[in-house]
């Protein structure tokens, strides 16, 4: 009697559960990529200097301007762009935009600062104040404007990185792994936009490499980057960059040598390993708030790439725990020294590439010297 009181109970709760999720699931998943291997742990981003700790509010993008000596640029939760002067390490608030969705910055021509704005769309921000330069396309709106950068010829091209979620539900549309993204394309000579690439896995960060032959752009639900070609024989065609990132890749920035370094956020645990795998899985947990909130707490870990033109990993680095830095979001090199943004943290990391590099160098000595 008892155990079929019990049998009973358990199969109503079952069926609340189910009715339930059925109702109130707010995605629509498909099967997730299955996350790439993750080298061995260095821990050399622990090495870091924290600029601006306790200024700067989840500093989503970094911009370097090499003209003005290396003033760090960044935007953050609060509307302000941020703006550190390379003398005495001093931070002002530089322009204020207003919202908590400004992601990406990239400087323009004419003097102006080009923002994603994910709620509002791309902007353009100057002495004279905040103008909006793209908030549809096709008609649809641009749910999500992510990153962007600047062309010779002033085309701005950035991305949309989901059509279904804005910021504030990033962590649904990486449940739901769909591929709404859209790389898109401004031309301030006519105002019209228009879309180069759709159908992306959440289209992230944009970058022209130096002969701008071509426009890259991350796809971090896929863990991979798109090359779409601009001039030549296959211009117009689209093609993987590079595949099998070891995380998922956000903003990445061309560096001086024509290399590239790409923030690879660490979307892993085995809880997100094990709940991914599955659709079901991720209906029920997308039901509950709580258990979405629970689920990002399990991410621990910053990592960042540099690669090669040919799409090639030359090297990576981490900070596999998170302990000093976690969920960096951008990284951008200057002079010598790599600049880290984070969506975690209240500072932007400062790292000597000389520092890691010796490093790195005397534990592969290490590892080969016989026994």
């Amino acid at each position: 009697m008892a155990l079929g009181l019990f049998a009973a109970a358990a199969l109503a709760a079952v069926a609340s559960l189910a009715a339930h999720v059925a109702l109130n699931c707010p995605i629509e998943p498909v099967p997730s990529t299955p996350p790439p291997p993750t080298p061995p742990p260095n821990n050399l981003l622990q090495r870091l200097e924290k600029l601006g700790e306790g200024v700067l509010d989840a500093p989503e993008d970094v911009y370097v301007d090499a003209a003005a000596g290396g003033a760090l640029y960044t935007a953050t939760r609060d509307g302000w762009l941020h703006r550190m002067h390379p003398g005495n390490g001093s931070w002002e608030r530089w322009r204020f935009v207003g919202g908590a969705g400004l992601l990406g910055i990239t400087p323009s021509a004419d003097g102006t600062m080009l923002v994603c704005d994910a709620d509002k769309g791309l902007l353009r921000v100057g002495e004279d104040g905040v103008t909006l330069l793209a908030s549809e396309v096709d008609g649809t709106p641009i749910r999500f404007a992510d990153a962007a950068i600047e062309a010779s010829d002033g085309t701005v091209y950035f991305s949309d990185a989901s059509a279904r979620f804005g910021f504030d539900r990033w962590f649904h549309d990486f449940f739901e792994s769909g591929a709404t993204g859209r790389l898109l394309r401004y031309d301030p000579r006519t105002g019209h936009t228009s879309v180069v690439l759709d159908h992306l896995g959440f289209a992230n960060g944009v970058a022209l490499p130096r002969d701008e032959a071509s426009v890259v752009v991350c796809e971090s639900s896929r863990f991979r980057c798109m090359k779409v070609w601009l001039k030549g024989e296959k211009a117009g065609q689209a093609e993987t960059f590079i595949d099998k990132l070891p995380g998922c890749p956000d903003n990445i920035r061309l560096g001086s040598d024509g290399y590239f370094w790409i923030a690879l956020i660490q979307m892993r645990s085995p809880w997100l390993d094990l709940i991914t795998r599955w659709t079901l899985a991720k209906r029920v947990v997308a039901t509950f708030p709580a258990l979405v909130e629970w689920s990002k707490s399990t991410m621990k870990g910053a990592m960042v790439a540099q690669v090669s033109e040919g799409g090639d990993i030359v090297r990576v680095l981490d900070d596999s725990q998170g302990k000093v830095i976690n969920f960096v979001t951008s990284v951008n090199e200057f002079n010598g020294d790599i600049f880290l943004g984070s969506l975690a943290t209240n500072f932007i990391g400062k790292l000597s590439l000389a520092q890691v590099t010796q490093e790195q160098g005397a534990a592969s000595e290490r590892r080969f010297i016989p026994e």
